[in-house]
């Protein structure tokens, strides 16, 4: 690395208006990705860049595409492919905010679960930049309502991702129907051979730009697992979740149903919490997310899919409620937090028998993941009655109490009850039927770490030992929770089971699988990321 310090933003060549804004958004230095990419497309190289999450890469792309703009032509100038709609808005909403003081610029995302009319109504309007999923940007070019005549530049944000998604065919259509003048720009965090086929065939002596990490995750993440063993594992998220001090959260769930059924649980239990997936409507995930944002819901409950591409700065926290599905996933689920040089704390549930899992996460992240130990009854019991201390503090400094002094007053020389007792009575009544502290008798779970000791196994695809093959006694250990259906891994085969179709449907079989690199995670987020 050399040690020649970074330009400063006025040093990249770029328009006043974006310098403007850049100083009113706190920006004074760009970050490794933006110094070596911003030169190359204002020079119209094509970049092949590869970069993680959070490295800056969407205004390394979106400052040089707005800097060469023609504000007079309405046509399409520049094209973005994402792999989520998640993504695609949110760098819409980077370029919209940087060109804060380009007076006439237009940006849409066009992405699946929305309604064609608005994307319609605003692409006959005219648009300079388009940010779209692959899905959604064919539809549109079969509809002949996208004109990709006068693309400039074409950027491929998060490629490998697309390519997990199985939308690499999309990308290639869509790349053929552009213009072949144009200049193009791949950011992946990986280079698997499929995206190199990519890079080779559609971008033109591409300037290779890298940003490695010294770790596969952020140091200012602290990682820690908890085994799951003896306890319900709603109990031990509740008694994590009242213990850890938090200010936002993402729960990561392996299905949709689970989103939803974790969040209303945790509803009943008095937290805020609210579910995103592949199944909620659009404008109720937008509304959502906002919630989030603005500190009107706290806990957000998420499938890898719908939560991809989120950018919530109050992330605290992030809880692998479902084992994912591998280390990558885990990756891209921890990175929700610990944005921007901020610190974050990750979460692991897991089951004695994913103790390969646990391994293979830590060699990819390059970094250790420590134990945790669920919060005592004692513990959880004191933040309680903290909290309970806090809300008799605020509600009388709010006032207001005038009311409710008298009638007790009242009661209290009528009945001749003191008044310590009737306020106790009155905490009983606002509690309801649920007790304000644990029970310090019931029985503390004792983990058995013999079952999770370091005994060498025989790995053979990620995640998954000779034992776990054969389904041996450790089945008995992961049905913890018998309301949450997704304890089985993600890695365990069943052996398949050939039936007929049911009354009313239809069956389909598509000619892929793992031996082209496909999983069935790919499909199905496939399909939930572009039902419209």
């Amino acid at each position: 690395m050399s040690e020649t310090p970074f330009p400063l933003f006025s040093d990249l060549n770029l328009s006043a208006p974006l310098l403007s804004v850049l100083k009113e958004l706190g920006y004074e230095s760009p970050s490794p990705i933006q110094a070596a990419t911003i030169p190359l497309l204002l020079a119209n190289r094509d970049v092949l860049g590869q970069a993680q999450t959070g490295t800056g890469k969407t205004a390394a792309f979106a400052l040089p595409i707005l800097a060469r703009i023609d504000i007079k032509q309405s046509t399409p100038q520049a094209l973005v492919l994402a792999p989520t709609r998640e993504l695609a808005i949110q760098v819409a909403e980077a370029f919209q905010r940087y060109a804060t003081h380009i007076a006439g610029f237009h940006v849409l995302p066009i992405y699946g679960g929305q309604s064609y009319g608005a994307q319609l109504s605003a692409l006959r309007r005219g648009v300079h930049v388009v940010v779209g999923t692959p899905g959604r940007v064919i539809d549109h070019l079969e509809k002949n309502s996208l004109d990709l005549s006068k693309i400039k530049t074409l950027v491929l944000d998060e490629a490998d991702e697309m390519l997990r998604m199985g939308f690499i065919d999309d990308v290639e259509t869509i790349l053929q129907k552009t213009p072949e003048a144009r200049q193009t720009a791949l950011f992946s965090a990986t280079l698997p051979s499929a995206i190199k086929r990519i890079a080779q065939t559609y971008l033109r002596n591409p300037a290779e730009v890298t940003v490695a990490a010294k770790t596969g995750t952020a140091d200012n993440i602290r990682q820690r697992y908890w085994l799951v063993s003896g306890m319900h594992k709603l109990d031990a998220l509740t008694r994590i979740l009242e213990a850890e001090t938090f200010d936002g959260m993402i729960i990561f769930s392996r299905t949709k149903l689970g989103t939803e059924e974790l969040a209303g649980k945790l509803q009943a239990r008095g937290f805020s919490a609210a579910a995103i997936n592949g199944d909620i409507v659009q404008q109720q995930r937008e509304r959502t997310i906002q919630d989030l944002k603005d500190g009107r819901i706290d806990i957000l409950v998420a499938t890898d899919v719908a939560a991809r591409g989120l950018d919530v700065e109050r992330i605290s926290h992030v809880i692998n409620y479902d084992v994912p599905h591998d280390p990558e996933s885990y990756t891209h689920r921890i990175g929700r937090t610990g944005r921007a040089g901020r610190s974050g704390e990750a979460i692991l549930f897991i089951t004695p028998r994913e103790k390969n899992l646990l391994k293979a996460i830590e060699r990819a992240t390059r970094q250790p993941i420590s134990s945790l130990e669920l919060p005592t009854v004692q513990v959880v019991n004191d933040v309680r009655i903290a909290k309970f201390k806090d809300q008799i503090s605020d509600t009388l400094a709010a006032g207001g109490l005038e009311i409710y002094q008298s009638l007790i007053e009242e009661f209290e020389n009528e009945n001749n009850v003191p008044a310590i007792e009737i306020a106790a009575a009155l905490a009983k009544m606002a509690r309801g039927d649920v007790p304000l502290l644990l029970d310090k008798n019931r029985h503390e779970p004792q983990i058995d770490r013999s079952r999770f000791d370091d005994r060498p196994a025989r790995i053979g695809a990620f995640g998954r030992t000779e034992q776990s093959e054969r389904g041996e006694r450790a089945e008995k250990f992961t049905r913890h929770d018998h309301t949450d259906h997704a304890e089985r891994p993600a890695f365990q085969k069943k052996e398949r089971i050939e039936r007929a179709a049911d009354v009313g449907m239809r069956t389909f079989r598509i000619e892929v699988g793992h031996a082209h690199g496909v999983k069935p995670g790919n499909i199905v987020g496939a399909i939930a990321n572009e039902a419209g």
